[in-house]
């Protein structure tokens, strides 16, 4: 973790970067590294209401707010279909990505699974790997994928394609900083038993660490890694 300085968060829908990698942020914000989010689409123009205009703009308001707790100090926001991205070119995503990725020049990329559930977040995992291909002068030398829960257990894996974590970060001591995010999403969180509740979170929590014999954990897939 101390090799990762400058972080470009690239995810479909804003709660997404808390979700996936918010304990994770945290830490790298204590660490001192730049933090930088894009989202994609709004996450919530899918949804039919007369008032989504104004749900855009809180949703946009949340994702700042949740960004000071975890340290992310530039968040991007984009204007791709909410659950319909599939609808667009790829390349036109991609070099969306490009553009930012040149602007901001991170080291390394958290961003989606590619074998998640939900369509935006397939298109965003495609879209990433492409525009972080590694060409000459490409910043980014480490990528990873991260976890979204009710979408990347959701899948039915029938070509052994779940999500098999190879990467661990000890959130031990920020999962209390990563639920005080979460709660600015209240909107999107359920009840329990719902995945995508505030114990379904923490029990998450609890089994990734578990499984490397700590207490609490986010995983990831690491895609790449560049050592200079």
């Amino acid at each position: 973790m101390p090799k990762f300085k400058n972080i470009l968060v690239i995810a479909s829908h804003p709660d997404d970067e808390v979700l996936g990698c918010g304990g994770t942020l945290y830490n790298l914000k204590k660490k001192g590294a730049k933090i930088s989010a894009l989202f994609l689409s709004d996450g919530e123009s899918s949804r039919k209401n007369f008032k989504i205009n104004k749900l855009i703009l809180e949703r946009k308001k949340q994702a700042k707010k949740a960004g000071k707790i975890l340290g992310i100090k530039k968040v991007i926001f984009g204007n791709f279909p909410d659950n319909s991205m599939d609808s667009i070119p790829l390349l036109k995503i991609i070099q969306f990505i490009e553009k930012h990725i040149k602007i901001i020049k991170p080291d390394t990329i958290f961003t989606h699974f590619e074998s998640d559930l939900n369509v935006d977040h397939q298109i965003t995992s495609k879209a990433v790997i492409t525009a972080c291909r590694p060409i000459k002068n490409q910043t980014v030398k480490s990528i990873l994928f991260f976890e979204i829960l009710s979408s990347s257990e959701w899948n039915i894996s029938i070509k052994n394609k779940s999500f098999k974590p190879n990467y661990f970060v000890n959130i031990t001591n920020s999962i209390k900083f990563k639920i005080k995010a979460l709660k600015y999403y209240k909107k999107e969180m359920r009840r329990w038993p719902h995945p995508r509740s505030i114990e379904g979170v923490k029990l998450l929590s609890k089994t990734r660490g578990s499984s490397v014999g700590l207490s609490n954990a986010e995983a990831f897939i690491l895609g790449r890694h560049v050592e200079k």
